[in-house]
């Protein structure tokens, strides 16, 4: 169960809310074996009046106050299941809303090299099945097991206040097992099946993504048809195991059933024996019993949440090891500080994948405050990996780095289907209009939007779509400008942009990065702005 500790941690934040919304959900179960309860009693009370009455003795029911609490019951029952509903839901969805920040911020703190390592198939999952089965945990598992437990010890409590010990321990002795046949039971019969049904069902969803994305290739190798027989036969199986499991749940939640109505036939035996003794009257017999029923309607939810919880294990355990910061990496702890002169320093890096030869073998760089750097290669040179490293999003395998705070220009131009306006604000969310507006005139991009007729409003698409190649780049880069960071850098900063406005935009640069430090990497030396020193890579 350790694999849900930090997102139980995460949804007990919101303690008020959880426990309102418990109170509701409890509020319309003892509304409901109220509704029963009463009832039962008001129909038996009923039946013995007209019977005496029949009989001609003398006999009298008021009916007006049962009547008026059936009422109550019934009204309270449905206004307490239709706030319990709206309030709960709307929990539900704060509760995924902090289970997905806390996802992306865990994500945000891990390595390139970890995030890469999976597919998107398997971030689909992730970020869907997997966050999805966690956002249950409290209106599935956590609420309704715990008011069974509490319902349960409520009624075993009236019992032995107003009915005997010995029904107390009866209702005890047959509740308890059926308690844990619905919670504990299901769970252990279905942990490891259901556990490696995520994994299956995880993989099926690759492989059906992979069959329809690489369709052609299959078709020209002559695989199609023995992929899509793979497929089948993973479908079949993860069917298989559900169509197992289900029987199991189904089987425990008879059983748990059975045990319900076994307390209510205890109850009521015992009930009738206490009547004859006169110690309760015939109404009352049946207010237990009847009540007893209304336990059906809870413990009937335990089984499936139950089941699912391998599920719910496996999801978390995947979330926690998948979204951690990788192992062994080196840490910054017992590092030497930064020069105070220096805005960035790498001593001795060496950067690899893997088991693979070194792409930068000891690496030595130090950039100080103010200065601007170029660093050219070729292709596969490592410029790419060097900048991660610089920008603090990857650990080199040996070495240090260090360095200010950087704003980064990766060289993958993203931008997110929103606003230019949205866009922009990642780099700086204080930034004024009038500074977005000096951004876009420093990259060039003003006049393009000026004319628009949402202007800072406009639409950009999806990544960017109703902008060409050069375009988006020069928007990602004027995000990046925003960025007060006092180190910028920039991989391949004027990709897809034309020499007479590489030049402008390199001008404006040197204004608008006054007294920052820069380091830029490219191709070739025309393709970054005018440096102090520059590098070449090898």
């Amino acid at each position: 169960m350790r694999e849900l500790w930090p997102w139980l941690t995460l949804i007990l934040r919101r303690p008020i809310r959880l426990t309102v919304g418990g109170l509701l959900i409890l509020a319309t179960l003892l509304s409901g074996m109220g509704l029963l309860a009463l009832s039962g009693w008001f129909i038996t009370a009923t039946a013995l009046t007209g019977i005496l009455l029949a009989a001609g003795v003398q006999a009298s029911l008021n009916l007006y106050v049962p009547g008026g609490g059936i009422r109550f019951f019934a009204v309270a029952r449905t206004v307490a299941r239709y706030a319990e509903r709206v309030y709960n839901h709307d929990t539900v969805l704060r509760l995924l809303t902090d289970i997905r920040v806390a996802l992306f911020q865990r994500l945000s703190l891990s390595t390139r090299s970890r995030r890469s390592a999976l597919q998107g198939p398997q971030w689909l999952s992730r970020l869907t099945n997997d966050v999805d089965a966690l956002d249950t945990l409290y209106l599935r598992l956590i609420a309704p097991a715990a008011l069974a437990a509490l319902v349960t010890s409520m009624l075993i409590i009236v019992a032995w206040a107003f009915y005997s010990q010995s029904l107390a321990i009866g209702l005890l002795i047959t509740l308890l097992p059926g308690f844990l046949v619905a919670t504990a039971v299901v769970y252990l019969r279905t942990y490891h099946l259901v556990y490696r049904q995520t994994d299956a069902r995880e993989r099926l969803r690759t492989d059906v993504i992979e069959h329809v994305e690489g369709f052609a290739e299959l078709t020209a190798a002559g695989r199609t048809g023995k992929h899509a027989a793979l497929c089948l036969r993973q479908a079949d199986q993860i069917t298989r195991n559900d169509s197992r499991a289900d029987t199991r749940t189904g089987w425990n939640l008879g059983l748990a059933q059975v045990m319900v109505n076994l307390a209510v036939v205890l109850a009521l035996w015992i009930g009738l024996q206490l009547f004859q003794q006169n110690a309760i009257s015939g109404p009352v017999v049946v207010l237990l019993p009847v009540a007893l029923l209304g336990l059906l309607e809870v413990y009937s939810m335990l089984p499936d949440a139950f089941a699912r919880l391998g599920g719910t294990l496996a999801s978390a355990a995947r979330l926690n090891r998948d979204c951690s910061t990788a192992p062994g990496t080196e840490s910054d702890a017992g590092q030497p500080p930064l020069d105070s002169h220096n805005a960035l320093e790498l001593e001795r890096v060496t950067i690899r994948f893997g088991d693979h030869s070194p792409v930068i073998s000891r690496f030595d760089l130090k950039v100080c405050t103010g200065e601007w750097i170029g660093i050219i290669g070729s292709s596969g040179a490592g410029k790419s990996s060097l900048a991660e490293v610089m920008a603090g999003l990857e650990k080199p395998a040996s070495g240090s780095a260090r360095c200010l705070s950087a704003a980064y220009l990766t060289q993958q131009t993203v931008l997110f289907e929103d606003t230019l306006k949205a866009n922009l604000l990642i780099g700086n969310p204080d930034a004024s209009d009038a500074q977005l507006w000096q951004a876009l005139e420093l990259v060039a991009m003003a006049d393009r939007f000026t004319h628009e007729p949402s202007q800072l409003n406009t639409w950009l698409g999806s990544m960017g779509s109703k902008l060409s190649g050069g375009e988006a780049r020069r928007i990602a880069l004027a995000r990046v400008l925003l960025n007060e960071a006092p180190l910028v850098i920039l991989d391949e900063p004027f990709t897809g942009v034309d020499a007479p406005t590489r030049e402008r935009i390199a001008v404006g640069m040197k204004r608008w990065l006054a007294g920052r430090t820069v380091v830029a990497l490219g191709h070739a030396p025309e393709a970054l702005p005018s440096s102090d020193r520059t590098i070449r890579l090898s």
